[in-house]
């Protein structure tokens, strides 16, 4: 059996060569994401099996296991999953682009730029009672625009004469994810009270009160974004290779990166609008998947969206059932599990 599966779309058409066995990896976390979904909308203060669940979504569950599953459960668990494919995905273009690793949309201070933009918006437009005073759906807006503007920040910052240095994008995004914080923590002590604790849990990563309103706007918003990132695997790969071949092999190296530096930053910014500043999912995930189905970003993409699914997925269920009745944020678990990672990240990196 060959080892790769040829695709191609007419004689003079696209052609594509994706490896048999990380295929089968990739469905089989798309099989085991399902399973984890299942399981997860079914635990709770009130318990249901798995096949309950599935029949419950397919609509042939009882009114209380609609209520429970489809109105408080399934908002939830969908937001969830999305926010984590979209970290997931944005940490590995930011790896392949900057070559680096390390690098991650919070370790860059892209994440961060996308906290400072909320908690101004939510400083700004809400009422004493804590009540947004506008639409919350320009709430998602409000975090791409602070992440967006991180990220041209960073990239001036780092840009030398002939482009931006990849290596000089972690420096400095260090900086200005710091310099974000700092913004951060201003405007939570100079508002009102009430937002303090609001922008703490918010901040520290939580999906608590998702409703169906946030699973309309984040789905779309995140489905398009990744279909891009997918198609753009190519030109990742190119990236990966180091400016000099790249250029060698025709590719526009600064536009395209700047490109899929923008194209992260609306993957992050639609994940902090909705699930707040989870970290270290889009830094574990995708060398996750590199150890499962290799480098290529054609398959490396989508593996890590699945894995930073399921990474975000466990831990919020974790954090509303084992500690029940209090709620721990998201990010409590994928930071106890993501900050090791990243210390022997660092080690590895220094014995080479």
């Amino acid at each position: 059996m060959r080892k790769y599966l040829t695709i191609r779309s007419g004689k003079k058409g696209i052609s594509y060569l994706i490896d048999r066995k990380a295929i089968k990896i990739t469905l089989f976390l798309l099989c085991l994401l399902i399973v984890a979904l299942l399981i997860c909308a079914g635990l709770g203060e009130t318990n249901i099996g798995p096949w309950q669940v599935l029949q419950t979504i397919v609509g042939q569950g009882n009114a209380s296991d609609q209520l429970i599953v489809m109105t408080f459960r399934m908002p939830r668990i969908l937001v969830a999953i999305f926010v984590g494919m979209a970290l997931a995905t944005a940490g590995a273009i930011l790896q392949g682009v900057i070559r680096n690793p390390l690098a991650s949309p919070d370790i860059i201070g892209i994440t961060g730029g996308a906290g400072a933009a909320v908690v101004l918006f939510l400083a700004l437009f809400s009422n004493s009672s804590g009540a947004l005073m506008v639409s919350i759906n320009w709430l998602p807006l409000s975090a791409f625009i602070g992440a967006t503007v991180t990220a041209i920040l960073v990239y001036l910052l780092s840009w030398k004469k002939g482009g931006v240095a990849s290596g000089h994008l972690v420096l400095v995004g260090i900086g200005i994810s710091a310099l974000a914080k700092a913004i951060t923590t201003f405007v939570t002590l100079m508002g009102p009270i009430y937002l303090a604790s609001q922008a703490n849990i918010w901040l520290t990563g939580s999906v608590y009160g998702s409703n169906w309103q946030d699973v309309s706007i984040l789905v779309p918003w995140t489905i398009a974004l990744m279909t891009i990132s997918f198609i753009l695997a190519r030109t990742i790969n190119v990236q990966e290779l180091g400016d000099t071949l790249a250029v060698g092999l025709g590719s526009a190296v600064q536009k395209k990166r700047f490109f899929l530096i923008l194209l992260s930053t609306g993957l992050v910014g639609g994940a902090v609008a909705f699930g707040g500043a989870v970290s270290f999912v889009g830094l574990i995930s995708p060398h996750i998947a590199r150890r499962l189905v290799g480098s290529s970003f054609g398959v490396l993409l989508p593996a890590s969206a699945i894995i930073g699914a399921l990474l975000v997925l466990i831990a919020d269920t974790i954090g509303r059932t084992v500690f029940s009745p209090i709620e721990v944020p998201a990010g409590v678990f994928t930071a106890a599990v993501g900050a090791p990672y990243f210390i022997f990240l660092v080690l590895k990196s220094r014995k080479v």
